[in-house]
């Protein structure tokens, strides 16, 4: 029987409890059986990250180092050029041919999808998951809407590889690795926003400082 995998994308720079406690609502939510984790080589949407590619990789394996579930997974930071995750998608679907594969999104990344890549191809390789506060009510223009209300998905759609969005309420924990960045620069303790052992690697490489 084909696993149901979750897929996690960002710069992770550093990860923090806020991705990894909405990360684990998803795939309680939707019974996922795997989680990837992907950091980004060189996200075409934001700032370049601060730490490399390498001590990302390393704070990623550390966080998650006491739970099965989630999965370190550093493709795209074996590919050249920009990170797209359209083609990310692809090669995971290349791999995973039956499964249902999950992108899992915040709001903010979610309505921002017109500006990606290829964004209309998405779902042609995954799901697509909006991580939402609860309540929270998506505000969009009227195309986006409409393809967004012809996309939603229902409880027979687990079943189904690709090809449909879910809203799912998750924790909200408002950390956001920019202000962790700032706290450390000011000498301030980031203990609680983030797992103690990527604190302690931080502490050691002397990053952001």
């Amino acid at each position: 029987m084909s696993e149901a995998i979750g897929i996690l994308g960002g710069t992770f720079d550093p990860i923090h409890f806020g991705h990894l406690r909405s990360a684990l609502d998803v795939a309680e939510q939707l019974n996922l059986d795997r989680v990837y984790l992907i950091p980004s080589a060189r996200p075409p949407h934001r700032e370049q990250p601060q730490a490399s590619a390498e001590q990302r990789l390393m704070m990623l394996h550390l966080a998650v180092k006491n739970n099965a579930q989630f999965v370190v997974d550093d493709r795209e930071l074996q590919r050249e050029g920009a990170s797209y995750t359209v083609d990310t998608l692809k090669s995971l679907r290349q791999e995973f041919p039956d499964s249902p594969l999950y992108l899992i999104l915040g709001t903010d990344a979610f309505l921002g999808l017109p500006t990606w890549h290829q964004w209309q191809s998405l779902l042609e390789f995954a799901h697509i998951v909006i991580m939402q506060r609860p309540n929270q009510v998506l505000a969009m223009p009227a195309d986006f809407s409409a393809w967004f209300e012809s996309h939603q998905a229902t409880d027979i759609d687990m079943q189904q590889p690709a090809g449909k969005i879910w809203q799912v309420d998750v924790t909200q924990l408002a950390i956001s690795a920019s202000d962790i960045r700032a706290d450390i620069k000011a000498k301030n303790d980031p203990q609680f926003l983030l797992p103690d052992a990527v604190i302690q690697l931080i502490q050691m490489l002397g990053l952001y400082k």
